[in-house]
């Protein structure tokens, strides 16, 4: 739903409780889009935060874990190893 500022000033209430609903509320100035009411998501705890961090160290742990040593990289560039 569009409205104009203006009449929102009128209806705030009711505008952020269709927000907080789910319903696409826009301020509109001069019949131009300028803002969108949107419900703030609550923050996550202090737990659900920890099990987030953990599960991104495990898997970048992972990740560094596996594949070719940088070490011997450049070994492929040469076929009797680094030159002298």
């Amino acid at each position: 739903m569009r409205v104009p500022v203006t009449e929102a000033k009128a209806q705030l209430t009711e505008l952020v409780r269709r927000a907080e609903a789910g319903d696409d509320v826009v301020l509109t100035r001069h019949g131009h889009p300028a803002v969108r009411l949107v419900p703030v998501k609550p923050a996550a705890d202090a737990e659900t935060r920890r099990t987030l961090l953990e599960a991104a160290r495990t898997r970048g742990a992972a990740k560094a874990a596996t594949g070719p040593s940088a070490a011997r990289s450049q070994d492929f560039l040469y076929e009797d190893g680094m030159p002298e």
